[in-house]
């Protein structure tokens, strides 16, 4: 366990010595050709984000799939500071699901950090016949050293939300996490809390519902989901289902409180631009309530007459000050300041791109806000396509990266310009004294000039583990 620690295994001991851990010098990110029309395959980019190197701001490594229209979306550790205790548990292999193959690669970053190679694939039948899942998503090392893989469905394509446990040795499939009969109707993202005997789950949808774009009818029809799952850590039961309503509908990206001690955090729930914050109750059970609404715009020109926010993206800071999101389709990023837990105060906000530009197609006719169109956002002579999407931030959260693609069927269908040009990577400078967001004009990684043509970057990975990643215990 972390508290019996000298200091030897993987990660920090604590989020707050995390913040004084070294400056990135280079970052993962997966690159999708799905539904690009590019018969490539996708693969890790390393960027150079260190602004001493010669290479800064450039792709230097790139590691493609053995295959096709895999569709790599999120990445994590077969260790991280849950294991720091543990000096004979090393962070060296990236775990990429592919969410579309239901593939699993496992890539070796600890024998060249700056040029991955890969290590094992796990095929989609060993998932499908030992699990009865398919369509992985979040990665999260235990401390046990095993690796935990959510996922959206079953083998048909249906919603279902289980856990894959892989030997964090071996990487072979060991079985499910949870117990027979006990997975829930949807999958996306969890979180656990080992202190608390809990780990909480969210959903996203059916994959046969959301695989090639979005359509409000399967909402109606029940094909997405709008409840957190409550699951006893140590019996893997689950225990409760908090249903968040049509406010709550599609909650995806769920974040405890760095701080093991705390029995709270955060999700954003995408499709009415909510967040809502998860806490234990008096009485030891799970309770969630509506914190932070970003309200949808009346508009005419687009494929609605109204447009939600649509958070997609969710974190916090490391010494859980700062709440960050992304609004995809209005096109912006928010800083919350969260010490008063019930009651995010907003402290920056910064727009680049989206679906609301005032030089585009859709004219705004009402915003509960009164916030004016925003200007097409240019970085060193590039206009952004797409919305900022994915995020991370560094250790110190001073430095908060952005990619623009979402998922390349949404992509598609509502940013079809990225299709065409990629997608980007921003940095934008954090005030985290006061709250406050600005571009690093100087900083822009532009995915449309790849050796293979356009392509998607997705999530955002340091070698060393990052605020996302790591869970404490």
């Amino acid at each position: 366990m972390a508290t019996k620690c000298t200091g030897c295994g993987p990660g920090y001991k604590s989020p707050l010595d995390a913040m004084k851990g070294p400056r990135e010098e280079i970052v993962y990110l997966p690159c999708i050709y799905r539904n690009t029309g590019i018969q490539k395959p996708d693969y890790l980019a390393t960027v150079d984000v260190d602004p001493k190197s010669p290479t800064y701001c450039q792709v230097i490594h790139r590691l493609p799939m053995p295959n096709l229209n895999d569709e790599l979306h999120h990445s994590g550790w077969n260790a991280c500071s849950s294991c720091f205790g543990d000096s004979s548990k090393k962070r060296n292999r990236l775990i990429l699901p592919s969410l579309i193959s239901s593939r699993v690669y496992i890539v070796d970053t600890g024998t060249d950090p700056r040029a991955p190679q890969m290590h094992k694939i796990v095929e989609p039948t060993d998932i499908f016949w030992k699990t009865g899942l398919a369509n992985p998503h979040t990665t999260h090392c235990l401390g046990s050293g095993q690796i935990m893989i959510s996922s959206l469905g079953d083998p048909s394509g249906n919603g279902k939300g289980g856990f894959i446990l892989l030997d964090g040795k071996t990487f072979e499939v060991v079985g499910n996490w949870e117990l027979p009969g006990e997975a829930a109707p949807f999958g996306y993202d969890f979180w656990y809390q080992p202190r608390h005997n809990v780990m909480m789950s969210t959903e996203w949808g059916a994959p046969k519902a959301l695989a090639y774009g979005f359509n409000p009818e399967h909402v109606k029809e029940g094909l997405y989901g709008s409840k957190i799952h409550v699951w006893d850590w140590t019996t893997h039961k689950r225990l409760q289902s908090l249903d968040l309503g049509e406010e709550g509908a599609i909650p995806l990206e769920i974040r405890f409180l760095h701080d093991p001690a705390a029995t709270e955090g955060y999700v954003g729930c995408a499709l009415q631009g909510t967040v809502f914050r998860f806490y234990r109750t008096p009485k030891g059970d799970w309770a969630a309530e509506k914190v932070i609404h970003v309200p949808s715009k009346k508009v005419e020109g687009w494929a609605l007459p109204v447009m939600p926010s649509l958070i997609t993206d969710i974190l916090i800071s490391l010494d859980d000050r700062f709440l960050y999101f992304s609004n995809w389709l209005h096109g912006d990023i928010r800083q919350y300041d969260i010490t008063n837990r019930r009651n995010p105060r907003l402290a920056g906000q910064l727009f680049l791109g989206g679906s609301i530009l005032n030089d585009g197609p859709v004219k705004v006719l009402e915003d509960p806000e009164n916030q004016s169109q925003p200007p097409p956002r240019t970085i060193k002579g590039k206009r952004i396509p797409g919305s900022p999407q994915m995020l991370q931030l560094s250790l110190d959260g001073k430095r908060l990266y952005v990619t623009t693609s979402l998922y390349s069927g949404w992509d598609k269908q509502f940013y079809p310009e990225m299709i065409k040009e990629g997608s980007v990577m921003m940095q934008i400078d954090v005030n985290t004294a006061n709250g406050g967001l600005k571009v690093n004009e100087n900083f822009l990684v532009d995915f449309g000039k790849e050796p293979n043509g356009p392509a998607l970057a997705h999530e955002l990975r340091y070698p060393g583990g990052d605020c996302t990643s790591d869970i404490w215990l």
